[in-house]
């Protein structure tokens, strides 16, 4: 159970925090990047469901999901899997929450036509607010994945899963909030020359 009766500590003025198993680490830590933008993702969803709680419902449910499973994989992150044993279960993204967010994607993409171009973020308030939790779910992919190529690091396979399939879904989403696809805003290669 999380009780936060105090907001400010104080031991992060320097420059550090800690992380769940106890370990200060500096704030520029790639550890502490990669939930940091994991966390940037979430606010970002925040965002979007300002514009689908009325109109999307069926969406707005997934982003409430996601949202949640975005505190779990931050909780994840923040937990590093040292090899040693902690006093308590650490939480750990699953497969079954990779599974559930795959097919919330086939759900989404069976309303959808096959798409002939590249789409450039925009079209509705919601759509444009999922492209932009797109990129910055990328942004934390890329810093999980290096992350996890470093030796004395470990980041588990169900959340490198996790953020790449929340990527896929955002597109997904994006282009079902843009009227299924037909308020996308498609890319006209040299379109400007």
């Amino acid at each position: 159970m999380v009780v936060l009766n105090r907001i400010y500590t104080r031991t992060g003025d320097d420059g550090t925090t800690a992380l769940g198993t106890g370990e200060r680490r500096p704030k520029f830590d790639l550890r502490v990047e990669s939930y940091g933008t994991v966390d940037e993702t979430n606010s970002v969803l925040g965002l979007a469901r300002l514009h689908t709680r009325e109109t999307e419902p069926v969406v707005d449910a997934m982003l409430g999901r996601i949202q949640n499973d975005l505190f779990d994989l931050g909780a994840d992150l923040c937990t590093p899997d040292t090899g040693k044993p902690l006093e308590y279960e650490p939480l750990r993204i699953v497969p079954s929450q990779v599974e559930r967010i795959e097919s919330d994607i086939d759900l989404l993409n069976a309303e959808l036509q096959p798409l002939r171009s590249f789409v450039l973020p925009g079209g509705s308030p919601a759509a444009a607010h999922l492209h932009q939790a797109r990129t910055v779910c990328r942004r934390a992919e890329r810093l999980m994945v290096e992350l996890a190529s470093l030796p004395e690091e470990r980041v588990g396979e169900a959340a490198l899963k996790y953020v790449n399939r929340l990527s896929d879904f955002l597109f997904v989403a994006s282009r079902y909030v843009n009227r299924r696809g037909e308020g996308d805003v498609l890319w006209v290669p040299g379109g400007n020359r």
